[in-house]
């Protein structure tokens, strides 16, 4: 269990989140000031930035935590697995215990959505996640990281991932990993014919 200073960071670290959410939703991205954050959440500018380093970074708060989620399956796969079966794996995960068609997810997707310099921000974050799957493909053909068909392969991989972030989640709510498998079965058939010549 935390003890009392992890918990009240914590709960600094959520109130952050909660009242620069709220804010952007009432005021607009840009026209919400790290300074109406801080006072908002009770909390002085500068301790904002002991826990994120701009605003665009407290939209995305959990973006550490899905890369390491992913990063930690990627690296206990068993012999045999495929970059695929543990991105599927951490897909079924990350499925089970988020709440996409929740009204918060749904305001931050739009907030996204409308927003220049968020939007910059995501593309930039899907480039450290497509490093991370071609690394790991390219482990799975035996070439090079940085090499043309795990980079393909890898940018693939992260548009389908990102197209379903961005589904109606009444389209995906009845069976969301089915709609999972069929992206990462068209991958794995990809990444098989790449293996094949």
């Amino acid at each position: 269990m935390p003890g009392l200073r992890e918990r009240k960071k914590q709960q600094t670290r959520d109130a952050i989140i909660r009242e620069a959410l709220r804010l952007f939703r009432k005021r607009g991205f840009d026209e919400t000031t790290i300074a109406d954050i801080a006072h908002a959440a009770d909390i002085a500018p500068r301790t904002f930035f002991s826990y994120f380093e701009t605003k665009e970074a407290v939209v995305f708060h959990d973006f550490d935590e899905l890369v390491e989620g992913l990063a930690s399956y990627l690296s206990r796969r068993a012999p045999g697995d495929t970059t695929f079966d543990a991105l599927r794996a951490w897909s079924k995960e990350w499925v089970e215990t988020r709440d996409v068609a929740s009204r918060e997810e749904l305001a931050r997707r739009e907030l996204i959505r409308r927003t220049p310099a968020l939007r910059a921000h995501e593309h930039a974050n899907r480039g450290i996640f497509e490093q991370l799957v071609a690394e790991n493909v390219a482990a799975d053909l035996g070439v090079a990281p940085d090499s043309l068909r795990p980079r393909m392969i890898s940018a693939a991989a992260v548009s389908a991932l990102s197209a379903l972030g961005e589904m109606d989640p009444a389209e995906i709510s009845e069976d969301p990993m089915s709609v999972v498998d069929e992206a990462i079965a068209f991958l794995q058939g990809g990444l098989d014919a790449v293996r094949r010549n």
